[in-house]
């Protein structure tokens, strides 16, 4: 998780590592064991404002909406690749054109009032999101023509076509209770202080701007999995404040960037502090804006990729936590379906200076007597590359990057902003460069959508969900579209190779490295926690509702085992 912050994460960590080795092992004794609240750092904000709505990402929920209160019908699980039956047990196509979804509801699921789940409720909420436009994040209307409930532990999902990535969508849809929201007159603002939900922490025990709990659903379909008393989530403004909780295990679970984790948080208590790091998060890019020249020549964005090392960049700037971008900019969480790393094309993300200049000099973007290459306007050629201040790592990416550009002749800089600027100049297209993340999906399809197709491709000045570098072709869109609409396996996989040697060739935005799925995890107090050695889910809570299958595997420690 990122957060602005103006000093580097890194020195603050080492501030904060060395003065507790002079009062760690006294800060750790205020806190006697057994713990009975799982503490969890994940927003990071100096108070809390109470809202735990599910359905509107313009509310400003927190976090504990989607990881803990309300469930979804499936969960899809990124380590397993496969979904996994939730409130429901079963959902399947009846038909051959994958247009008639049959859902069957898991028996004796109850809401945290203790009335019952029927899929009146199902098809409840996806009314909402018809009624509500803006609660329909995905689209789920554009595909989906109605539904009907059979009876109370089934319905239907009629499809307008077939349309393949759809049933992600509809099976990870958070759920509300139909009797607690029917008189809700505007869900968009609709704060739900009190969530009546089916989740295994549904009960808010107690909320002050700096700290909330949350108590166990009494009517937990999973009782036994719901084995910790309570959540508990300290309001911390700034990393310095994350870090000295971590190492002072004050927190339980986490999903913070740690540098030199080994020193400075597992040997600060190696039996207990852990962390993993998987790379199955989002892919981080470099956007070069589309729109403007030169950024608007395919050749252009290669060669500037073939004079980026991200060896040093993943050395450095990552402390080898992660791994050089895939040519596809697909990450592990899209491992089969990546082509070989050695397929043709795939030495554009490889370090090649030489032949980075080559390509520059042939397309005429030749240096002057000074060493700076020149646009066909006969400008230096300049280029800044936006960056959150605070963000050590991403501030170090960029600070390598503008130093290989400089290298063959482009006079790039780094241009660091508080993350409000940062983000409203990258939605908006009003920008040259930038390093951000792409979009958070295991879909082939959502994920080369939001990268190359013209209906994600919005005028510069429009705030964009995604498509940030304002790219669009016609070829890759008519590819996607296939992709939509099949379900055989085959087919989607020359239609997912299709799409990976478009994006090889056409260069939309640059692949630097996989973001890690950052987890952290103290088990003085909980155990069971996902692990390399046992990963069952990502241990990182940043990914719901994912994180679901953590909470209710998570047990406490024993007092003999203390």
């Amino acid at each position: 998780m990122k957060t602005p912050c103006d000093r580097s994460l890194w020195c603050g960590a080492i501030v904060l590592w060395l003065l507790l080795g002079m009062i760690g092992c006294h800060a750790a004794k205020k806190i006697s064991p057994p713990r009975e609240h799982l503490v969890i750092s994940t927003e990071q904000s100096a108070s809390w404002i109470r809202n735990f709505n599910p359905l509107s990402a313009a509310a400003g929920a927190r976090w504990s909406a989607l990881a803990a209160i309300h469930e979804p019908l499936m969960i899809y699980n990124r380590m397993e690749g496969q979904l996994v039956p939730w409130l429901a047990l079963a959902a399947d196509f009846e038909d051959p054109m994958h247009q008639q979804l049959k859902v069957t509801l898991r028996p004796g699921v109850q809401w945290s009032d203790g009335q019952a789940f029927t899929a009146r409720d199902v098809a409840f909420t996806f009314q909402l999101l018809k009624q509500f436009p803006a609660l329909d994040a995905n689209g789920i209307w554009s595909f989906l023509d109605r539904i009907d409930v059979m009876d109370a532990k089934h319905l239907r999902f009629h499809f307008q076509r077939s349309f393949a990535p759809g049933l992600l969508f509809i099976l990870q849809q958070p759920l509300v209770a139909e009797h607690a929201w029917k008189d809700v007159k505007d869900p968009v603002s609709y704060a739900n202080e009190n969530p009546v939900a089916t989740g295994p922490y549904t009960e808010v025990t107690l909320f002050e701007n700096q700290v909330y709990e949350l108590g166990r659903n009494p009517y937990y379909w999973q009782k036994d999995k719901a084995a910790v008393k309570a959540l508990r989530f300290p309001a911390f403004a700034s990393n310095e404040q994350v870090m000295l909780n971590l190492l002072q295990g004050n927190i339980d679970l986490a999903a913070n960037f740690v540098p030199a984790v080994d020193r400075i948080y597992v040997q600060k208590d190696p039996e207990h502090n852990r962390y993993w790091f998987p790379l199955v998060g989002n892919m981080v890019f470099l956007y070069l804006n589309t729109t403007q020249v030169p950024y608007d020549r395919a050749d252009v964005r290669r060669a500037i990729s073939m004079a980026i090392d991200r060896q040093k960049i993943v050395k450095v700037a990552m402390f080898n936590y992660s791994e050089p971008a895939h040519a596809s900019g697909m990450t592990q969480a899209f491992a089969r379906w990546r082509l070989p790393t050695d397929h043709e094309g795939s030495d554009w993300v490889t370090f090649q200076p030489e032949k980075a200049e080559t390509a520059l000099d042939q397309l005429g973007l030749k240096k002057d007597k000074n060493g700076l290459r020149r646009l066909p306007n006969g400008d230096v050629w300049s280029l800044d590359i936006n960056v959150v201040s605070g963000w050590s790592d991403w501030v170090r990416a960029a600070q390598i990057i503008s130093k290989n550009l400089r290298a063959i002749g482009i006079d790039a800089r780094l241009r660091t902003y508080d993350f409000g600027a940062w983000f409203s100049q990258l939605q908006r297209g009003e920008f040259q460069g930038a390093i951000s993340w792409s979009t958070d999906t295991v879909e082939p399809y959502e994920f080369y959508r939001w990268l190359m197709s013209d209906k994600t491709k919005l005028p510069i000045g429009t705030p964009a969900a995604s498509n940030w570098h304002r790219f669009g072709d016609s070829d890759a869109e008519a590819s996607l579209q296939k992709l939509a609409g099949t379900f055989d396996e085959a087919e989607k996989r020359r239609l997912v190779d299709g799409l990976q040697v478009q994006f090889m060739q056409k260069a939309p935005a640059i692949p630097l490295f996989p973001n890690p799925a950052w987890g952290t995890a103290h088990t003085r107090y909980f155990q069971n926690f996902p692990s390399p050695t046992q990963p069952y889910a990502v241990l990182s809570p940043n990914y719901r509702p994912e994180i679901l299958q953590v909470l209710t595997a998570i047990r406490p420690v024993t007092r003999a085992a203390m």
